[in-house]
Order: C-alpha cells, then sequence, then structure tokens
C-alpha cells in the first residue's frame, strides 16, 4: 500500500512539473512575436527620417512637435510606395487606411491651427502655423489637415558624440595660442591645405561644368550633393552626377555664356598684382601669421613686466629731472623696487580694505 501511495504522489509530481506555468509569458513563438517590433512603429520612423516628406515645427498645448500636411503625405507615399513594402502583409493597403492606423495606435495625432481667420493685410490663412490644437475627430484627411507625430526622434550614435565633441573643439579652438609651436603648425597646414582642397574641387568643378554646357550644352555636376543643406554623408561625396533630363540649351545662350566667360577671364588678367604687389602681401600675411605662431604667455607676460619696467623707469627719470641730479636715483636697481613697492602698497591697501569691511 505504501509503495502503491508513493507511486501515486510521484506520478502527480511528474504531472506538476510537465503542466504550463500560467504565469509565463507563452511558447516562445509568441514572445518573439511580441519582443519583435511594431511594423507599423517602423514605418512611422522611415517616413519621419525621410528627407522628401516636408515637416516644420509648431507649438502644440507648449511643446514643440513636428508635423506635416495629409496631402503632403499622400503624395509622398505616391513618390515613394517601396515604403509600403515595411509592412509587409499590409502593404497593400491604401494611404487612408495606413494614416489612421497610425493614429490608432497613438504615433500620430491631428491638429487643427489655432488662428482660424485671416489677419489684417494677409489675403489667405498662414501654409504652416506655428501654433497648433489637437483636433476633436482622429481620423485622416487631406484639406486643411495637419498631423503631428507623437514619439521622440530616435538620433544615431555619431550624432549623440558629435554633441559631446563640440564643446570640447570649441575649448580647443579657445585654447590655441597656448600650444606648444609645432602642434600650431601642424593645425595651421592642416587647416590651409584642406581649405585648399575644397577651393580646388569647387573650381575644378565649376570649370569642368561651364566646358561642357557651353561645348555640348550638357548640365553635368560632378559631385552634385557637395553643396546641399541636408544629405547624409554617403550622397554627399557621391560623385557621378544626375542624369541630365532638362532641355538642351540653345546655341545662343551657350555662345553669350561663353562670352561672359571670356571677358571675365580678361578682366581678371587686366587687374591682377604685380610682383611687388604679391610679394608686399604676402610679407603682411606671412607677419601676421608668425605673430599668432610665436605669440606664448610667457613672452606675453615677459613683455608686461618690461612695460611695467619702463614706465617706473621714466616715472623715475622725471622725478630726478624735477628734484636735480643729487637727488637721483640710478636706474637699473631702483626700477625693480619701484615696481616692487608699487606691489606692496597695493596689497597693504587691499588688507586695509579688507579689515575696514570686517569692521562694519
Amino acid at each position: 500500500m505504501k509503495k502503491s501511495s508513493g507511486g501515486a504522489a510521484d506520478k502527480k509530481r511528474v504531472r506538476r512539473s510537465s503542466a504550463p506555468d500560467p504565469t509565463s509569458d507563452g511558447p516562445p513563438r509568441v514572445r518573439k512575436q511580441a519582443a519583435k517590433k511594431d511594423v507599423f512603429q517602423v514605418f512611422a520612423e522611415k517616413v519621419r527620417d525621410h528627407k522628401d516628406l516636408v515637416s516644420r515645427w509648431a507649438v502644440l498645448q507648449e511643446t514643440r512637435v513636428e508635423y506635416f500636411r495629409g496631402k503632403d503625405f499622400v503624395s509622398f507615399l505616391k513618390n515613394h510606395p517601396e515604403l509600403k513594402d515595411i509592412l509587409e502583409s499590409d502593404r497593400n493597403l491604401e494611404t487612408e487606411e495606413i494614416a489612421n492606423i497610425l493614429l490608432g495606435k497613438n504615433l500620430l495625432v491631428r491638429c487643427d491651427r489655432v488662428v482660424k481667420t485671416v489677419r489684417p493685410g494677409k489675403k489667405k490663412l498662414s501654409t504652416w502655423p506655428a501654433h497648433l490644437e489637437i483636433f476633436p475627430e482622429q481620423v485622416f484627411s487631406e484639406n486643411d489637415a495637419f498631423f503631428a507625430w507623437t514619439f521622440v526622434k530616435r538620433h544615431p550614435l555619431w550624432q549623440t558624440l558629435l554633441s559631446f565633441f563640440w564643446p570640447v573643439l570649441t575649448l580647443a579652438i579657445c585654447l590655441f595660442p597656448v600650444y606648444p609651436h609645432r602642434c600650431k603648425l601642424l593645425i595651421l597646414y592642416s587647416c590651409a591645405g584642406i581649405l585648399f582642397l575644397i577651393l580646388s574641387l569647387l573650381l575644378i568643378r565649376g570649370a569642368i561644368f561651364g566646358a561642357l554646357y557651353i561645348v555640348l550644352g550638357k548640365r553635368i555636376w560632378f559631385f552634385p550633393n557637395i553643396l546641399a543643406e541636408e544629405a547624409t554623408l554617403r550622397e554627399l561625396f557621391r560623385f557621378w552626377p544626375k542624369k541630365d533630363e532638362e532641355e538642351k540649351p540653345k546655341w545662343t545662350t551657350r555662345l553669350l555664356y561663353a562670352a561672359v566667360a571670356v571677358l571675365f577671364i580678361l578682366l581678371l588678367r587686366h587687374h591682377a598684382p604685380d610682383e611687388a604687389a604679391r610679394a608686399r602681401y604676402q610679407k603682411r600675411v606671412s607677419n601676421i601669421i608668425d605673430d599668432v605662431l610665436e605669440w606664448s604667455p610667457s613672452l606675453a607676460l615677459s613683455g608686461m613686466m618690461e612695460k611695467q619696467q619702463n614706465v617706473a623707469n621714466a616715472t623715475g627719470s622725471a622725478d630726478a629731472s624735477k628734484t636735480g641730479p643729487e637727488d637721483a636715483a640710478p636706474a637699473d636697481g631702483d626700477g625693480a623696487k619701484t615696481f616692487m613697492e608699487q606691489y606692496n602698497n597695493t596689497e597693504e591697501v587691499i588688507d586695509d580694505v579688507a579689515e575696514d569691511k570686517q569692521h562694519d
């Protein structure tokens, strides 16, 4: 009997151990799906980071938000349908349905302009209002509807590191005068080399564009995004130009630009400085650079001390000329003594002022 009861107890223990724990998060597949990021969240981040979606900043209930217009969102998805592939099974949804899902997931909030009347002196309402309020009906619309992002935009790691690097760089620039001489030379020649490289690149780029435009009538810009304000690092240094889809310019326009270019070159050549002027300018610039490179705190302090001694010597010589030669003091040692006496007297005056403040 004891053995049978013991076997039954063991069976119960095995059953209890094999039974699923109701407090667990479920099977591994369910946990993976829960841990997987929402595709609409990823879609919203991609759309917000895309540079082709026109957006502005405004104040919504005392909070600065980034918002866009409904019609711009519709045209953006028409021009970039590949972004819908992020939605996987929901890629075939219409733009209005996608926007309503984003509103339902609180990734967007529909807003309305605070000022709904035309201001005096203007003919229509502002295209991008600076102050917004939450619209009562959270439904997508294209007609004069604004939508603000509700999630915090994530910044890449390099931007975070750069935000800490800028104060250090500013401090390093301010401390440039106290750098060692070799370090100053290295920084000077590095900056001059980078500046020369940028100017040469822009000059060669413009010369190639002008020559191809005048001779072949084609608009070809190498490094087309080098002067773009909003471009990624990869797009900024893209070498090959885009395909010229514009109409070919007329031969009269090309001839006019060629004549202007020739006149400009002749004008620069006529007003170019001669060798003597160039030598004077180079000497002036080199003197300024030498003053910056050779400056050091020790030289500055020694110069200040020499000025103090010269002032003291001049004061002593003036007193000696008034009192006569018999009362004149030697100029070598007494100049330093006079400076030290002035320093000691200044310290005594400071101590007296401090004691008077304590008594008061």
